[in-house]
């Protein structure tokens, strides 16, 4: 059987003309199956409409659900390969028989295909591609475009106006970055709303981490200098920055600026000092991401290393869905479309006997817009590199397999105390308040043998009588019904409440009133409230409730738990990151001398709310309208205990 066309993750449809606008659509009419007088699928009529040109092909069944998206170099041959073809593998032979409809999709070439065919994927899901989900934006070291560059960690859409290096594999090693240039190079870090107002150096300045450009102790030239060390450091140009640093210090000490020279000579010493420490040094220079596929037990993971600048900086594994009976080859494939098309690809990709096709190549190097070099034998420290990615990888499986192992254990013996086999998802919710402020409803989900993170919800509340907690479910689980009946989400076999008998029958009012099935349980404390010595509280069919004694160590029991503590924990971190949204936006309202007009022009002055907690007593005191006594009233409010 020919390879099958490795599918591209997830970005929606774009519109951009130059890339995805197709130059021709044809779509093969059908009737569904099944239905009393309907035609079957005709394949013959549908492939002798095919054009012999690239393009995207969509299969999709008699519920107009998309099965798979491919694409091709040519789409007639391809697509009357799945249906000519005999000896078909049991998995694509079952997909073939769901067919109801084709269409395709002609592009002016295999690397615009592939570009659509990535959108496509993401778009539609299809129960038969590979499919790869990583929903976490990657973390970027940012080199601010301002007269003095702002060093910062940044996530989110890149400006052209900055300089971004990454991506990262967390923010942890994005983190450590700033800090190692702060000790060399001493960038600022303060937002600019602090820096366009500081009458003197902070603390950065005191412990030489910030040469304090905000006060004037360091010209623009000079330390546009340290900006381009830091840029070269980060490019892992490290003998171009000890070579620059040298020219500087000598270049200073000619022209007898011995204070300058120093502080030349002593970045030159602290960049000895960290190269001789670097934990993992490379003797490459320049970003690479190393790539390992293994597959153990039809599970597959793809492990990526990540050196940026001749640092490993650390390493993240994916593990995709419908991988199941594919080969190395085409899980590695999907994912290099997937994971780096519409993202930035670094400037070597090491994999193991492995050469990604002529288009994929192609498409990344027009969105680089440089050259993207593939390694696919590599050897020496690129060879150390890849074993330990693949090494990563079979840890990874490792681990998902006992873990899924535990919950499925965890998952049947719920099924069995509660009496309801079928039970696959379930939803839990919580409300967290302050004495009724600042109300936040959680509702979290678990599917699939693990915690979907990407489901989860969270409901600002907004009650008459603050502290209801029964209203405050009631509306949450009201809110998330309404998503259950229009079909936004999937229905639940299982509701867990935080709660006893009152939330019990504030959810069975809920589900009564919207007309939807779904088992319900309570998860309530003792009479004591110990963690561990909770009820279970069943809702019956004859509307009574009755209590379940379930043992601490009882497997059921600790999944109930793990579920209705991730709930908890989830509300409460939205319920204090509301309240202290809100307190901090009241903050200046409650100052006594402070009215609309100088908060406004607080707010301007300093650039917001953090810019004015951030400023000294004295900065305060230069806003128009503020005089020293309102500045120091203002100061020990906003810092008060």
């Amino acid at each position: 059987m020919k390879k099958l066309l490795s599918p591209s993750e997830t970005a929606p449809p774009e519109t951009d003309a130059r890339r995805q606008t197709p130059v021709g659509f044809a779509d093969i009419p059908f009737e569904k199956r099944g239905e009393t007088g309907a035609s079957p699928f005709d394949a013959k009529a549908m492939i002798a409409a095919l054009p012999q040109e690239p393009g995207v092909y969509r299969m999709l069944d008699a519920q107009e659900k998309t099965l798979y998206v491919g694409k091709a170099l040519n789409l007639k041959k391809r697509v009357t390969s799945y249906f000519q073809k005999s000896g078909l593998s049991p998995r694509i032979a079952i997909m073939v028989s769901q067919v109801a409809r084709v269409e395709t999709t002609v592009t002016r070439s295999e690397a615009e295909a592939l570009l659509l065919e990535n959108n496509l994927i993401k778009a539609l899901a299809p129960r038969y591609n590979i499919l790869f989900r990583d929903d976490k934006s990657y973390p970027y070291l940012c080199v601010s475009g301002d007269a003095f560059p702002q060093l910062h960690f940044h996530r989110g859409a890149l400006d052209k106006k900055h300089q971004y290096f990454g991506p990262f594999p967390n923010s942890g090693a994005v983190r450590e970055g700033v800090a190692m240039l702060q000790k060399l190079f001493q960038l600022r870090t303060c937002e600019n709303s602090v820096f366009a107002h500081r009458t003197r150096p902070c603390m950065l300045y005191q412990i030489e981490r910030c040469t304090a450009p905000c006060v004037g102790y360091i010209t623009e030239e000079v330390y546009a200098e340290d900006v381009r060390s830091a840029v070269l450091f980060l490019q892992g140009k490290v003998d171009d920055v000890r070579e620059q640093l040298q020219k500087q210090m000598e270049s200073a000490a000619a022209a007898l600026e011995f204070e300058r020279a120093a502080a030349l000579r002593d970045k030159w010493q602290r960049l000895q000092q960290l190269q001789a420490k670097q934990f993992v040094e490379s003797a490459t220079a320049g970003d690479a991401d190393v790539i390992a596929v293994v597959q153990d037990r039809e599970v597959a993971a793809v492990n990526v290393v990540m050196v940026r600048g001749g640092r490993h900086v650390g390493d993240r594994t994916f593990f995709p869905a419908h991988a199941a009976e594919r080969t190395l080859a085409e899980v590695a494939e999907a994912f290099l479309a997937q994971h780096y098309l519409e993202r930035s690809v670094p400037s070597l990709l090491v994999l193991d006997d492995f050469v990604p096709s002529d288009s994929l190549i192609e498409a990344l190097t027009a969105q680089a817009g440089r050259k993207i070099n593939v390694t696919s034998r590599p050897s020496g420290e690129r060879r150390v590199w890849l074993a330990m990615a693949a090494r990563n990888a079979k840890l990874a499986i490792a681990q998902q397999l006992t873990q899924k192992a535990t919950q499925q254990a965890r998952l049947s013996a719920l099924q069995e105390a509660l009496g309801l086999p079928d039970v696959q998802r379930i939803e839990c919710f919580d409300v967290s308040h302050t004495m009724g402020e600042a109300t936040v409803a959680s509702c979290v989900v678990f599917d699939k043998g693990a915690m979907q993170n990407n489901e989860y919800r969270r409901f600002n509340i907004t009650l008459a009588s603050g502290g209801d907690d029964y209203a405050a479910m009631q509306e949450a689980l009201r809110r998330r019904a309404v998503r259950i009946v229009t079909g936004e989400v999937p229905t639940p076999d299982l509701w867990v409440i935080d709660g006893g008998k009152g939330q019990l029958h504030v959810a069975a009012q809920v589900l009564e009133d919207e007309g939807i099935n779904i088992a319900l349980i309570g998860l309530a404390k003792g009479p004591e409230r110990k963690v561990g010595d909770e009820d279970v509280w069943r809702w019956g069919e004859d509307a009574a409730l009755s209590p379940l004694c379930l043992p601490p160590e009882h497997a059921g029991f600790q999944l109930l738990h793990q579920i209705r503590d991730e709930a908890h924990r989830f509300a409460i971190q939205g319920h204090r990151a509301r309240r202290g949204k809100a307190r901090l936006a009241s903050s200046l309202q409650e100052i006594d001398g402070v009215g609309d007009k100088r908060r406004r022009a607080l707010l301007n002055h300093f650039g917001g709310l953090k810019g004015v907690r951030a400023a000294s007593a004295d900065d305060l005191a230069r806003a128009p309208g503020i005089s020293k006594a309102l500045a120091a009233r203002i100061f020990a409010a906003l810092h008060e205990g």
